[in-house]
């Protein structure tokens, strides 16, 4: 590596580590918010039709507002905005802002009328399985549900706008917000509802969820740009650029999302619960992906992009920065994972078992979780190699291998959810867990492929075995011990069960890595005493 390329890596990287905690740290406020918001639903509605219906109609606007929000906009949007700003052309950066929002207001707002209109013909292709009361209730929940995704894109507008400035907690503690109105409608309203009543008047307050997620990010985001800029333009290079982008990368979620859809399709052909069971498993299966890949890569992102120099320096500084965060995720999901394997009916049971929502239904969901395990690592991995490329203004390299990922998912998904439980001798809602644990394999191909192309453009980079190794020996003895506990526990109540057996693992995990001599051990008590010290210091 040049010494110029060093120089300009080293004062990055403490930057993005604040920054990254920043991310981590709005996430996991609006993670946690989410589990709240999920306990709550599973306590009224478990694994009931109306839970089906209401996880299936959210389907539609999740694929549509991840296809135009935030997925696609930091990969389109941020790199050129980043750049703009890393070069002072604040006022090109303001023209850009504004062009971008204009045209996607424009977009979104027939997307969203044309979802009104023709509702009962999704709701066929995402949920064959669903006949008479259920499927009405869908239609009505997606017509209800749909403009919110005008709401959520326009969120998502200014995500791009705060990450790139650095603003890195509001945007992604925003959601809290959401979740808030919607517990706070389950709580208003569960008691004195049936649960069909209860899914119309929850969807409802998504809805207003949605705006006010939108809301709390406003003013920042005015304060910003000194006003809301909008700004009709198709021929500048910078709007050229963001649109060219957002083509492949528009697609590539596309591709992506198409296998949520495969996976909904297949689980509507399941039994009651199926839909429901693996929504409340996706939630908790997201956290560590969303906690620590996605709070990783959105840090790096607008580093990555602001690179400067040429192409062996841009390259040399890609690398160094990757190589970096990979350490960083791995560290936190590898545990993730072998927690999620070892004691999933604990982690779920703590949070959704109450109500409707019965230890069976835990089982039930564990039996998911630990197939999603399978992916998490390679998925989260996979988030920070992909910003890599967007940095490097490549979006189609990433949207090839996300084909390859999609095929193997479906076609993997199809033969373990449908014909493989019975031949095993399975009910056949185990399928579900098919579905997932398919998905994770498909996982670990499409990481393989994006780091291979990857190495033969900027030089070597990935996880060193001795530290892959470490990791996954101290995570095994980890819940060794986790279960010695819960053995000599015995039965107990799933929350007090979970903090008995659980807290010890995460203590025991983070002792063997200190003593592997793993330096993200070390750094993160260091960031923890770091805190504590300036809390303690504010206070006198």
């Amino acid at each position: 590596m040049s010494v110029a390329a060093s120089e300009k890596v080293q004062p990055e990287r403490s930057g993005t580590g604040l920054h990254a905690v920043m991310v981590a740290a709005g996430i996991l406020l609006s993670r946690l918010a989410g589990l709240v918001r999920e306990s709550i639903f599973a306590h009224y509605f478990g694994n009931s039709d109306a839970a089906d219906a209401y996880k299936a109609a959210f389907r539609i606007p999740n694929f549509l507002g991840t296809l135009f929000g935030e997925g696609v906009l930091s990969a389109s949007f941020i790199p050129v905005y980043a750049n703009l700003l890393a070069r002072d052309e604040e006022q090109e950066s303001r023209r850009l802002a504004g062009a971008v929002l204009s045209l996607l207001s424009m977009v979104v707002a027939v997307v969203v009328l044309l979802g009104v209109l023709l509702t009962p013909f999704f709701i066929d292709l995402i949920a064959p399985g669903f006949h008479g009361p259920k499927r009405d209730l869908t239609i009505q929940l997606v017509r209800i549900a749909f403009p919110g995704i005008g709401l959520l894109v326009m969120s998502a507008w200014c995500l791009g706008i705060l990450n790139s400035h650095r603003r890195f907690f509001l945007s992604y503690a925003a959601p809290v917000a959401w979740n808030a109105v919607i517990v706070i409608t389950l709580i208003a309203f569960g008691r004195r509802h049936g649960q069909f009543d209860l899914a119309v008047i929850v969807t409802w307050g998504a809805v207003v969820g949605c705006a006010m997620q939108l809301i709390v990010q406003l003013p920042t985001v005015l304060k910003l740009l000194h006003g809301l800029p909008f700004v009709f333009d198709t021929v500048s290079k910078n709007v050229r650029t963001v649109v060219s982008n957002f083509v492949p990368v528009f697609i590539s979620r596309g591709v992506v999302q198409v296998s949520a859809y495969v996976d909904q399709l297949l689980s509507s052909l399941l039994p009651t619960g199926a839909v429901a069971a693996l929504a409340y498993a996706q939630q908790l299966s997201l956290m560590p992906i969303s906690l620590f890949g996605m709070s990783v890569s959105a840090a790096e992102l607008p580093a990555m992009s602001g690179a400067l120099g040429d192409e062996n320096e841009v390259g040399n500084y890609l690398a160094t920065r990757l190589n970096y965060g990979l350490r960083q995720i791995a560290f936190f999901v590898v545990p993730s994972a072998a927690a999620f394997l070892a004691f999933g009916d604990l982690i779920n049971g703590a949070i959704y078992q109450s109500g409707q929502f019965t230890h069976k239904d835990a089982l039930y969901v564990w039996g998911i979780l630990a197939g999603s395990s399978i992916g998490m690592v390679a998925s989260t991995l996979g988030r920070l190699y992909s910003s890599a490329y967007y940095a490097m203004r490549d979006t189609r390299t990433p949207l090839k291998f996300a084909v390859v990922r999609v095929a193997l998912t479906s076609g993997l998904g199809y033969l373990a959810a449908i014909p493989l439980p019975p031949k095993l001798g399975l009910d056949m809602k185990w399928g579900v867990a098919g579905l997932t644990a398919s998905a994770g394999i498909a996982g670990w191909v499409e990481f393989a492929l994006l780091r291979m192309t990857l190495n033969k453009r900027i030089g070597k980079t990935g996880l060193p075995a001795p530290l892959v190794g470490k990791l996954w020996s101290a995570a095994l003895l980890a819940a060794a011990l986790g279960w010695a506990i819960r053995l000599g526990l015995g039965p107990h109540n799933p929350r007090i069960l979970a903090v008995l057996v659980v807290g010890p693992y995460g203590v025991a995990y983070l002792g063997l890595t200190v003593a592997f001599k793993v330096k993200e051990a070390r750094g993160a008590i260091d960031r923890v005493m770091r805190m504590a010290k300036s809390r303690s210091a504010r206070r006198t």
